[in-house]
C-alpha cells in the first residue's frame, strides 16, 4: 500500500511538472495602432469613398467637402483685388501725365532762360514757369503718396485668398496612412465640421501582441528576440513568429483581464511583439507568447 502511494505521488509530480512546463510565458491580446481621421473643413460631404473593411493606401482620395461657398468668397476677394489695382493704375496714369507736363515745363524754362539772355524775355516769365514746375512736382508727390496706401490694401486681400486656398485644399481629404477601415462615422451628403471624426483606420498587416512577463523572465528575453505567438483554432493552436519590439521599463500589477485574482497581486512587465498578419489575426484576439529556447 505504501509503495502504491509513492508511485501515485511520483506520477502526480511528473504530471504537475508537465502541466507547469506547458504553460505559456505570457498571455495577452492583439492590438493595432488605430488612427481616427477627422474633417478639416466645414460643409457638405459631396464625396466619401470609404467602407468598413476596405483597404486604403496613403494618398488615396477619400472625401470631398463642398467648396462652392469658398470659391464664391475667393471670387469676391479677387474682384476686390482688381478694384484696388484699378485705382492704383489710375493713379499711375495721373503720375505719368504729370511727369510729361513736368518735362514740358522744363523745356519752357530753358527756352525762357535763353530769351532772357538775349534780352527777349522777362523775369516774370521765368518766375511763372518755376512756380509751374514746383506745383507739378507737388502734384506728382501727392499722387505717389496716394498710391502706396492703395497698394497696401492688396496685402490683406492676398492673405485672405491664401487662407481660402488652404481651406479648399483641406476640403479634399486624402488618406494619410496605409491600413484597413475599422469604423465609418459619416455618410455622403451629411454636413460635417472641422474636427468631426470621419473614419478610423489601422494597419492590420502587422499586429502587436501585448502581454505581460514576470521579473524572472526578463533575463531570458530582450528587444529584437524572436518568440512564438499562438492563437486558438478549431483543431488546436496556430503558431506565428514575432519579434519583441518593446519591453516596459517599469513594473505594474498584472491587469485584471489577464490573470486570476491571486496572480493580480504580482508585479509584471508589459511586452509588445510584432507579428505579420495572414488575415487570421483580429484586433482584441487573445493569444499566448512562448519564449524560443
Amino acid at each position: 500500500m505504501k509503495l502504491k502511494i509513492i508511485i501515485i505521488g511520483i506520477v502526480f509530480t511528473l504530471f504537475s511538472c508537465k502541466k507547469q512546463s506547458e504553460r505559456a510565458d505570457a498571455y495577452g491580446n492583439f492590438e493595432a495602432t488605430e488612427t481616427t481621421i477627422s474633417a478639416e473643413a466645414n460643409g457638405k460631404l459631396v464625396q466619401f469613398n470609404v467602407d468598413e473593411g476596405q483597404t486604403l493606401k496613403k494618398g488615396d482620395l477619400v472625401a470631398v467637402i463642398d467648396t462652392i461657398p469658398l470659391h464664391l468668397k475667393k471670387a469676391q476677394l479677387l474682384a476686390s483685388k482688381t478694384v484696388v489695382y484699378s485705382k492704383s493704375k489710375t493713379i499711375t496714369s495721373q503720375v505719368k501725365v504729370l511727369k510729361a507736363q513736368l518735362q514740358s515745363a522744363y523745356r519752357n524754362k530753358t527756352r525762357i532762360e535763353n530769351l532772357i539772355s538775349e534780352n527777349a524775355g522777362t523775369q516774370k516769365q521765368l518766375d511763372d514757369i518755376n512756380d509751374r514746375i514746383t506745383v507739378i512736382k507737388e502734384q506728382i508727390s501727392a499722387a505717389k503718396s496716394q498710391d502706396k496706401p492703395v497698394l497696401k490694401g492688396v496685402n490683406p486681400i492676398n492673405a485672405q485668398i491664401e487662407v481660402i486656398d488652404e481651406q479648399i485644399q483641406k476640403a479634399i481629404l486624402k488618406n494619410p496612412t496605409n491600413g484597413t477601415i475599422l469604423t465609418k462615422y459619416a455618410e455622403v451628403n451629411e454636413i460635417t465640421s472641422f474636427g468631426r471624426p470621419l473614419y478610423k483606420i489601422a494597419d492590420l498587416a502587422t499586429m502587436d501582441f501585448k502581454g505581460y512577463i514576470s521579473e524572472k523572465q526578463l533575463a531570458n528575453i530582450k528587444i529584437g528576440d524572436t518568440v512564438t505567438i499562438k492563437i486558438d483554432k478549431a483543431d488546436g493552436q496556430k503558431d506565428y513568429q514575432g519579434k519583441v519590439s518593446w519591453i516596459a521599463s517599469e513594473a505594474e500589477f498584472t491587469p485584471k483581464i489577464i490573470q486570476t485574482k491571486e496572480e493580480r497581486v504580482n508585479l509584471v512587465y508589459a511586452i509588445k511583439v510584432k507579428v505579420k498578419n495572414d488575415g487570421a489575426i483580429k484586433v482584441g484576439m487573445p493569444a499566448e507568447m512562448w519564449i524560443t529556447e
